[in-house]
């Protein structure tokens, strides 16, 4: 059997990384159990390559005899604009025709190399990743893609030392550090990406560097429904919640989508009023038109100092006026309190916790380490657990479900894995009577303001509107059209 035969092509496409072209590839060999993420570059020839080789070693060896400046300022742009004059003068003795723009692409490539994160950077670039990470200098870079779950890389990093560099700049560049005597570190990039390392031998097999991706696009409700992680009666049940300043956990295992729904509740949001979301790292992106201050916790700086947490925000949070509250999750009894008592003084609160179905999240709310009575639950309106099917990769809303009188779960709604369909298996006891007493809607007008939300959701899919700022702009129209009426 020819290797052709023995090797199936699941998918291909091209990044663009600083003009320089980049071949994705995911392949699955018949006699291997994961399928590998390939990249190669396309533009730079194997001659030039060991050109450019040849280029890297002359400079390190001209900065390390003092040649060379690179005074470093903490700046890594003013590091990267000095670096890139003073190679540009070795490129041009190797390449002397060479036109600018082929010489910014070999200066990129070289800095990428040296002073970046070399292949790692190519992988940071690819959209369809959500995860990136490095468990040691033997193994290949793995990823968590959008599409074919976790992948082995063709991305090696040398030795564990390259490792060690990597996570001490990631660190550097954002005011933290990691040391043998301070082994663990968290930290976020620029880019809004999620890093934590860790060092041998806290980490057995090696140092780590694991990177969640933040997603440049937001999760809309329409790919939420087009991808089937939603139905359009659940979505429309949720919205009505919503527009009625009901209170909603959202619940799930981790990669579950907890956040990424937080998101998308937060397309239902009206204009006119002030949203305060506290995270520990920022994920969330909300419409242009919302009246929204984003809020981030801190962590302590190397001296132990400076630190901000999630309760110092969320008690100050309620000094700041907001109609609308939401946390990135809730973890110790103290937030959970806080919560609750924002929802008794009539503010609307949307957070996220980890439990795997409705009932598992009353357990977890009411027994430690969070511990709150059971008979407070109920200002708590709706609970929106996430699955992800390790298997296939998908994610879906696995169950909606109420909050009883007796702080029980009453679901609504469930996902019946077989059909992958979300089935309605119960009706409301709680909900419809709570949205009749503040509104004075009857049944029939709520299930008349359902349709009316699920034939909107039908148009916005049918457009394909998935930009988070086009369709803040469509719901603010459309309660402005509600208050006229």
């Amino acid at each position: 059997m020819n290797n052709k035969q023995e090797i199936i092509k699941l998918d291909s496409y091209k990044l663009n990384v600083n003009d320089i072209v980049v071949n994705v590839d995911i392949t699955l060999k018949r006699n291997e159990f994961v399928p590998t993420y390939s990249v190669s570059i396309l533009n730079i020839s194997k001659i030039t390559n060991i050109i450019l080789h040849k280029i890297r070693e002359e400079f390190v060896s001209k900065v390390n005899i003092g040649d060379i400046q690179i005074t470093d300022t903490g700046d890594p742009d003013i590091i990267k604009n000095k670096f890139g004059k003073e190679i540009l003068v070795l490129i041009k003795k190797y390449f002397p025709d060479i036109d600018k723009r082929t010489s910014n692409l070999l200066v990129n490539y070289l800095i990428q190399e040296n002073i970046g994160l070399g292949n790692v950077e190519i992988l940071l670039r690819d959209k369809n990743l959500e995860d990136i990470v490095i468990n040691n200098a033997r193994d290949p870079v793995w990823v968590y893609h959008r599409k074919h779950g976790w992948l082995k890389t063709n991305v090696r990093i040398p030795t564990e030392s390259k490792i060690r560099h990597y996570s001490t700049m990631i660190g550097r560049d954002v005011g933290k550090e990691i040391t043998l005597l301070k082994p663990l570190m968290d930290a976020s990039l620029p880019t809004g990406d999620r890093v934590n390392a860790t060092l041998s031998p806290i980490s057995t097999s090696g140092n780590t560097i694991s990177i969640r991706k933040f997603a440049e696009k937001p999760w809309t409700i329409t790919d939420f429904i087009k991808g089937k992680t939603l139905s359009y009666y659940g979505a429309a049940l949720i919205w009505l919640a919503v527009q009625n300043e009901l209170s909603v956990l959202i619940t799930g295992g981790t990669g579950s989508g907890k956040t990424s729904m937080l998101n998308v509740i937060s397309n239902f949001f009206p204009p006119n009023q002030r949203i305060i979301s506290i995270e520990d790292t920022r994920e969330l992106t909300l419409p242009d038109s919302l009246h929204w201050v984003p809020l981030e916790t801190r962590l302590p700086n190397p001296e132990g100092k400076g630190e901000v947490t999630m309760l110092d925000i969320l008690v100050n949070s309620l000094r700041m006026r907001p109609d609308r509250m939401i946390v990135g999750e809730i973890r110790r009894k103290k937030e959970a309190e806080v919560l609750f008592e924002a929802m008794h003084t009539g503010h609307s609160v949307y957070a996220t916790l980890h439990a795997n179905n409705a009932q598992e999240t009353v357990v977890r709310m009411t027994n430690p380490p969070i511990e709150i009575p059971k008979l407070m639950l109920p200002a708590l309106s709706l609970i929106v657990v996430q699955h992800l099917d390790r298997r296939t990769g998908r994610r879906r809303t696995l169950q909606i479900a109420e909050v009883l009188p007796t702080g029980d779960p009453n679901v609504l709604l469930q996902l019946d894995a077989q059909r992958d369909e979300l089935k309605q298996i119960n009706e409301s006891k709680v909900l419809m009577d709570t949205i009749n007493l503040y509104t004075g809607l009857t049944p029939d007008e709520i299930k008349a303001d359902i349709n009316e939300k699920i034939n909107i959701l039908k148009w916005l899919v049918k457009n394909n509107i998935t930009n988070i700022h086009q369709m803040g702009l469509i719901f603010a129209k459309y309660y402005i059209k509600k208050l006229k009426h």
